[in-house]
């Protein structure tokens, strides 16, 4: 009888200390520590920036306008017959590159490091070579990993491959992805070992998270709406995974879908509200904004900064216009689900204190009114990350600067320098509350704290002394 008993205790001892991992990791929501002598490049589609030991400014430096990112405005590949075309404009929309290159290797060979909350997930090798990539998969195989998270052999995959929201593709998509796939050069690369704790390195425990968070199913038109809208709801949903940054997430890393595409911070990044939410959302967004941003990395409101930079230059900046469009579409007819708070004003020392360095500092590129130079430095008055309520965007962005994203529409990238030598972790503070509560903007007041602990984490320089 004690024996019969000892698989249900077992189980139970697992189920306790997965959750208490999922709860450690879903309350840091930072970045683990970079194993020593590892090439981290960033995070894809966990929500940090591509960048070279987490520096955006010098990932985006080293970027050119791809010669092959010419697709615009009708890609070739979109409805092509060919299912090799429309394979590799599916791997576009599907960011597939960023997440499986590594820093100065092979395009798809995979061994990229993934930042995630509960460790580091190092991504697959697509190349079909048979030793180290999907050279032995069959196109079954493959489908069933899009589709149901189960890898060639049965091994269960970890939701840092997006198989939650690749369910949705259409077995024809699926299958035109794999064919492209099967053209590549196979390049021998091993890929080392996550760096997942005890107990959530054993695999089999996704069949359970499986069991309670994710169902497999393939996209399904709603015959209400338009057929642009249902473009554009498969192109989010699915090929783009938006919610594996934009949804926030549950205790058990889980989307709450209840929530859905309402914003996130993982990893140190605020990934936006993409509802119509009048003030952190994209209610004052037209269409036309959102398809300019999507192509070009920028628009008259906002410039790309942190991960997004890397989803647009590797795979939105490739897209056709008309998907383009039919995202923006999508988008723009999700309601707000947020009911606005009632903030308290900022003390008034803080906002003078915030004031002069901002007149000082900042008002040269964004102006005195925060009205910015468009196209070039955006707005600060109505800025939607300006407006997050998790100010850690804003506030890594003064310490550590951002240079936009080149595309084939804006070559050119205009950047920010940083500020984390000059400016001490108050006037971070102060000018952050300053900049989120003029012009008509209104948010939570930033702390010296919030500043002090996104320095230590992603900054090389000291704290400014005055």
């Amino acid at each position: 009888m004690r024996c019969s008993r000892i698989p249900a205790i077992t189980l139970w001892v697992s189920l306790a200390t997965f959750v208490a991992a999922c709860a450690n990791g879903y309350y840091r929501q930072q970045p683990p520590a970079v194993p020593q002598g590892t090439n981290d490049p960033g995070g894809g589609a966990i929500g940090l920036p591509g960048a070279n030991d987490d520096d955006i400014s010098a990932d985006a430096a080293a970027w050119g306008p791809s010669s092959d990112a010419v697709f615009p405005p009708d890609a070739p590949g979109q409805s092509s017959g060919d299912p090799v075309a429309r394979g590799r404009y599916l791997v576009d929309a599907a960011d597939c590159k960023a997440c499986h290159t590594a820093a100065g290797g092979q395009p798809f060979a995979g061994a990229r490091a993934i930042r995630t909350p509960i460790g580091m997930i190092y991504s697959a090798n697509l190349t079909p070579d048979p030793k180290t990539g999907i050279g032995k998969w069959t196109e079954a195989d493959f489908y069933r990993a899009m589709h149901k998270g189960i890898a060639h052999g049965g091994k269960n995959l970890y939701p840092a491959f997006p198989y939650t929201y690749f369910t949705r593709l259409s077995r024809p998509d699926v299958d035109a992805i794999w064919a492209y796939l099967r053209t590549l050069p196979p390049i021998y690369q091993v890929k080392p070992a996550n760096r997942i704790p005890f107990p959530l390195n054993i695999r089999p425990l996704m069949a359970i998270w499986n069991a309670l968070f994710f169902r497999p199913r393939e996209f399904r038109p709603d015959p209400a709406m338009s057929a642009e809208w249902n473009r554009g709801a498969y192109l989010v949903s699915g090929p783009g995974h938006c919610g594996g940054c934009h949804t926030p997430k549950n205790l058990f890393l889980a989307d709450r879908n209840n929530h859905a595409l309402e914003g996130s911070r993982l990893n140190d990044w605020v990934a936006l509200d993409l509802t119509s939410d009048p003030r952190q959302g994209l209610a004052s967004w037209s269409t036309g904004d959102i398809v300019e941003y999507l192509r070009s990395g920028r628009n008259a409101r906002a410039t790309a900064s942190g991960s997004m930079q890397e989803v647009i230059y590797y795979s939105t900046s490739r897209m056709s216009d008309s998907d383009l469009a039919a995202i923006a579409t999508y988008l723009k007819a999700l309601p707000p689900h947020t009911p606005a708070a009632v903030l308290k004003r900022p003390d008034d020392a803080v906002m003078r204190s915030g004031e002069a360095i901002y007149v000082d500092s900042c008002s040269g590129c964004h102006g005195p009114n925060g009205e910015g130079q468009v196209r070039h430095f955006p707005p600060l008055a109505g800025d939607v990350p300006v407006h997050a309520h998790d100010p850690t965007t804003i506030i890594r962005i003064i310490l550590e600067g951002s240079r936009s994203v080149p595309t084939p529409a804006k070559p050119t990238a205009p950047a920010m320098p940083p500020f984390a030598w000059k400016l001490s972790d108050s006037e971070v503070a102060a000018v952050s509350t300053f900049v989120r509560n003029s012009w008509g903007n209104s948010a939570p007041a930033v702390s010296r704290s919030q500043v002090a602990k996104l320095r230590t984490r992603h900054s090389d320089e000291e704290p400014a002394t005055k």
